[in-house]
Formats: structure tokens, C-alpha cells, sequence
């Protein structure tokens, strides 16, 4: 059966091809009668006909289409933020296309021969800023997510109050008497954690010693890295801030090898709030990150940059979850 085309529609209707283009992108108001509008659409409907939305992006120079850069979607963390990104993109008619890095660190094969003719803009974690440079897209309206807000290029920032959630992890932990404490720091080299392990270092810098030991962002990187830093009971601290809950896992994981209590002989924290938070035993005190809400904020500045206008909202505040697996630091 051939597809009806606006010809068809027109024909039905008695009206121009012009006339049913008005009525169908909803731009007759004005310039056509509320009864001949009825007539294209009741037209249209008898004949089964839908617009080719491609033909119609392609005249408006507006594909609908943002892409969100992530490191890899292995991580529940940016799961969440694309599911909150393409809520509100599908309330406003968007799609959302997901670029991830194959291996969560380094960039993917641009899949776009063209980013400006296939993407209205651009959503993308400072921790896959690298994958930027193989798209291509400079011209197009970029939205960071979870960076540098004083860099310059992009159209918008979209933040979390990261400094607060390692503030509150630190009162914690020295409201429980700790004063020797280790960051188990994430080896990536990106703003987000850079500024976690200034917040912690200038909070405990007259207050607590503090000492940091990096690792990759995988458990058994953590366990190794952390296996290494306990072994000695001279140098243990009696806390453990961890960069995210990736890497508290191995760092709890090293504690039971080594035979150390968790509380009792060792405080973990975590950052994030996965699932993996309350898998583990005990429980892991965590920073909850409201990760769906950072996507839909991204998604909001993304619109609000394409309307003209510009982008300013705070930083999305974060909330420490307290479970069992910090404690009163242990008597010398």
C-alpha cells in the first residue's frame, strides 16, 4: 500500500500543500481558519498520514537529538544520569543518543559523519571530556556535567556540591573521634576529583593527619592499593574516604584480608550511593549523589542554551547516608 504524502492530504482537504504544512507543524494559528484546520487534520487522519519527521529536521536545520558522553555504562552512576536525561528529553521531543568509552577512560570512534548535522548539542561528563575531541561537534552546544565551571567553552555547567558531601563524610568521621585518616583517591585525572581531595585536605589540614594513596577505579586496584597502605600497623590510619564506592569496596575487601574489623579497627566511606553500597557487609556509609537529577538538569541547560537563553542554577546539593561501616575510631 503506497503512504499517503501531504499531496493526498491536501487533495482531501481542498486546501494547498502549504496550507496542510502550516496545520501539521502547528503554525496555522493566524494564518489559516480554525475550520480549515479541522479539515487538514480530519483529513489526515482519514488517510493514515504521518509527517516524515527527518525531511521536516532537515528544513527546520533541528535534528531533536542530543548525546550524552559518558565514560562507560557499566557504571550505574551514568545509567541513572542518561535515564534522567532522556525524561526530559522525551517531554520535549528529544532523543537522546549515548556515546560511552568501550574501555570508561579513553574515547570511542566518533559514530557521526557529521556531529552538526546529526546532533542539536552535546551533554557530556568531565570524565569522558577526552571522547569531545574525536566528535567533532566544536560548533555545537555543550553542556558539562560535574567540572570545571571557570573553563572556558562550554555553554553550561551542570554541578554537584561535591566539596559539601566530602565536608560532611570528614565531620563525620572526627565527631567519631578519628584523627589519622587515608584518602583512597581515584587515579583519573579530572576536576571532579580533584576538588574532593582539596575539600578533604583543607578541612583536615590543622585537625587530622591525612595521607592519600591513588588507585584505578576498580575493586581489586582499591583492594591491592589498600592491601599495601594497612600492612603496616605503625602508618594505619583508623579512616578510610574513599573516591567513590568502587574503590571503598576494595578498600574493605583489603581490611577482612588483613584481618581488621570494620568498624571496630577501620571507618570506610564511599561516594555515590550504588547499589553496590548496601551489597557489601557492613553497609557502606556513602555521599548519595542524586545522579537522575544531574541528567535532567544537563538535559534542562541543554534546552534552555538551544532557546537562547542562559543557563544559571546551584549546585545540586548531596546528602551523606550513615550505615555501618564507619564507627568510633579504635583506643591506641
Amino acid at each position: 500500500m503506497t503512504r499517503p504524502t501531504s499531496r493526498d492530504v491536501a487533495g482531501a482537504a481542498g486546501v494547498s500543500q502549504a496550507t496542510v504544512s502550516l496545520v501539521l507543524g502547528d503554525k496555522w494559528r493566524g494564518r489559516v481558519s480554525e475550520r480549515t484546520a479541522a479539515l487538514v487534520r480530519e483529513a489526515a487522519a482519514d488517510l493514515g498520514y504521518r509527517p516524515n519527521l527527518a525531511a521536516r529536521n532537515l528544513r527546520l536545520g533541528s535534528t531533536r537529538t542530543a548525546l550524552l558522553v559518558v565514560p562507560a555504562l557499566t557504571n550505574e552512576f551514568f545509567a541513572r544520569v542518561y535515564t534522567g536525561a532522556a525524561r526530559v528529553a522525551a517531554e520535549h521531543g528529544f532523543g537522546v543518543v549515548l556515546y560511552p568509552s568501550p574501555d570508561g577512560t579513553g574515547p570511542a570512534r566518533d559514530p557521526f559523519a557529521s556531529a552538526r548535522a546529526a546532533l542539536d548539542g552535546v551533554i557530556a561528563s568531565s570524565m569522558a571530556a577526552a571522547a569531545l575531541d574525536a566528535i567533532g561537534g566544536d560548533d555545537l552546544p555543550l553542556v558539562m556535567l560535574d567540572s570545571d565551571p571557570a573553563a572556558p567553552g562550554p555553554a553550561a555547567h551542570v554541578n554537584l556540591d561535591m566539596p559539601d558531601g566530602v565536608r560532611q563524610t570528614a565531620h563525620h568521621l572526627l565527631d567519631f573521634g578519628h584523627r589519622d585518616f587515608l584518602h583512597l583517591a581515584s587515579a583519573v585525572d579530572t576536576w571532579t576529583f580533584h576538588i574532593r581531595a582539596r575539600a578533604l585536605a583543607e578541612l583536615l589540614d590543622t585537625t587530622a593527619r591525612l595521607r592519600t594513596v591513588r588507585s584505578a577505579l576498580t575493586v581489586d586496584a582499591a583492594r591491592t592499593a589498600m592491601e599495601s597502605a594497612l600492612a603496616d600497623p605503625a602508618t594505619r590510619p583508623t579512616a578510610v574516604v574513599c573516591d567513590d564506592d568502587i574503590l571503598a569496596a576494595g578498600a574493605c575487601k583489603a581490611a577482612r584480608r588483613l584481618g581488621l574489623r570494620i568498624p571496630e579497627d577501620l571507618s570506610v566511606t564511599g561516594i555515590d550511593d550504588l547499589a553496590l553500597a548496601t551489597a557489601v557487609e557492613p553497609e557502606l556509609t556513602t555521599v548519595r549523589l542524586p545522579a537522575e537529577h544531574v541528567g535532567e538538569q544537563g538535559m534542562r541547560a541543554l534546552l534552555t542554551v538551544l532557546d537562547g537563553s542562559p543557563w544559571t542554577a546551584p549546585d545540586l546539593p548531596v546528602e551523606l547516608v550513615v550505615r555501618g561501616s564507619t564507627g568510633p575510631a579504635p583506643t591506641p
